[in-house]
């Protein structure tokens, strides 16, 4: 496999950065998505799996897949429609979520 290095990149997303949002994800849980892969599953590649996502992600060429629908029965009857996300999906949200958060800056 041919691993790319950041300066081949458009987007600078750190490895380490994936790496923080796959244990953030994997300390959430979660179910499975659409394709039905649940964390364990994801875990059976992972080194795979998360260079799939930062290699897309700091490429641009990253495209979540679909979401599954699960409806949750409201308190006050009826359900609403609550999309999961893959957990690649998850991961690659958790990825942006990170990148975007403002950094504390310690004044003197």
């Amino acid at each position: 496999m041919n691993m790319s290095s950041p300066q081949d990149k458009p987007f600078d997303i750190p490895k380490r950065l994936v790496w923080e949002a796959y244990e953030r994800v994997r300390a959430n849980k979660g179910a499975a998505g659409v394709g039905g892969q649940s964390i364990e599953d994801f875990e059976a590649d992972l080194r795979n799996n998360l260079y799939k996502i930062w290699n897309r992600m700091s490429s641009g060429t990253y495209f979540p897949p679909p979401v599954k629908a699960v409806e949750i029965p409201k308190p006050g009857g009826g359900t609403r429609v609550l999309g999961v996300p893959t957990v690649a999906d998850r991961v690659a949200q958790t990825v942006v979520a990170l990148a975007l958060k403002p950094r504390r800056v310690d004044l003197p």
